[in-house]
């Protein structure tokens, strides 16, 4: 069974529910800034990788993408911490089965491993 209170597994997923709704919101951001890179990159010149103004269109374009990817990534961990809520293993290392320290959850709160596991030290 679960090693969490109802009232600790209420606030987890109170948390939870937080997060998940900044996750999608800047994934929403994210998106928004993808599309007009890449609609502004159709009216410009095709030759961006020498543009004096800065950084290339591409490279933008991909740097975006890649925080789209983690966002996305971080809101697939999130729905996986919610079932573990629900489960009764959230707070417990999906590696060693020990408990994840309540400072790493409140840093991370969809966090699956504890410290150790994380470091690869376990």
């Amino acid at each position: 069974m679960t090693g969490l209170s109802e009232a600790e597994q209420s606030a987890a997923r109170s948390v939870l529910a937080a997060e998940r709704e900044r996750t999608e919101a800047r994934i929403a951001a994210l998106q928004r800034d993808f599309d007009a890179i890449v609609s502004s990159s159709g009216s410009a010149s095709a030759d961006d990788e020498h543009d004096p103004e800065g950084s290339s269109t591409a490279y933008d374009r991909q740097h975006v993408a890649a925080l789209l990817s983690q966002a996305r990534d971080h809101l697939a961990g999130i729905s996986r911490a919610t079932e573990r809520v629900a489960d009764g293993s959230y707070g417990t290392c999906e590696r060693c089965g020990l408990p994840i320290g309540a400072e790493r959850l409140a840093a991370r709160p969809a966090a699956a491993t504890c410290v150790g596991c994380a470091a690869g030290r376990a």
